[in-house]
């Protein structure tokens, strides 16, 4: 990539961020209501409010780089699934609370040392966002850690629960941190996060949680990828028909 490649690669990396935070904010959503008691319930609704609220942010300034007139909600409701660059982890679906719990933690425990190194970027804006953002994400790996050991040391029930969501999501929790072409130039820039220097801090955070909550780590390496260059599971298309239906149905509406 070149600097002449700046403009649509600025835009991308923004939209791999925002697709992570508007996807997972979905996902998490879907609990409303269905938590499995009500403290449970509002909290986890919060921090989906949380994530949507940076989805916003984020797709605001990607519009406005992008200079085609289109807003966030364009972004967020006028697209098809092969235009998402969302990891795949947050798209799976919740399953349970273990699943949820498990696929959380797995998120934040790289998405807050991604931001925290985004605090340190040369564009103004993305850093802003950052600093916003960082305080809400730290709250959450507060919350999905705290989870991960309440129900991983628990019953002999929610311990097998909680392994088996580990065992199911561990291969989507490689993707965040692979370094692709795109990672790579904005980090050359300064604009981007250096995941290949985040990736111990990540990898340490993982491992002490996962033991204090008496889980065992998979063993298989193998990590699927592929949703930052837009493949995605076939659990994505089944939410974007339910998130984007108001929208497609009645283009254009307003409240």
């Amino acid at each position: 990539m070149t600097t002449a490649n700046l403009p649509q690669a600025r835009f991308e990396y923004l939209l791999r961020l925002g697709d992570n935070a508007l996807i997972l904010g979905q996902r998490l959503s879907e609990w409303c209501g269905h938590g499995p008691v009500l403290e449970q319930d509002i909290a986890i609704t919060n921090i989906a409010l949380d994530h949507i609220g940076q989805a916003r942010s984020i797709y605001a300034y990607a519009a406005e780089l992008e200079g085609k007139g289109r807003s966030e909600d364009d972004i967020a409701f006028l697209r098809d699934a092969w235009d998402f660059h969302n990891v795949q982890l947050v798209e799976q679906p919740n399953e349970d609370w273990a699943y949820t719990i498990v696929r959380q933690f797995l998120f934040d425990s790289a998405n807050y040392y991604l931001y925290q190194s985004l605090t340190r970027s040369s564009d103004e804006q993305i850093k802003a966002i950052a600093e916003k953002s960082l305080k809400e994400i730290t709250y959450h790996l507060r919350y999905s850690s705290e989870w991960m050991i309440r129900l991983g040391d628990g019953t002999e029930l929610s311990h097998q629960k909680m392994q088996t969501a580990l065992d199911d999501l561990w291969m989507f929790s490689g993707e965040i941190l692979m370094m692709d072409d795109l990672d790579k130039f904005m980090h050359d820039l300064g604009i981007g996060a250096d995941l290949d220097a985040i990736k111990p801090l990540v990898d340490a955070k993982r491992r002490d949680v996962i033991s204090e909550a008496t889980l065992r780590i998979p063993e298989n390496p193998w990590m699927q990828s592929g949703g930052k260059q837009g493949r995605h599971s076939e659990f994505l298309g089944h939410m974007l028909s339910d998130m984007q239906f108001m929208q497609r149905a009645y283009p254009g509406m307003s409240w």
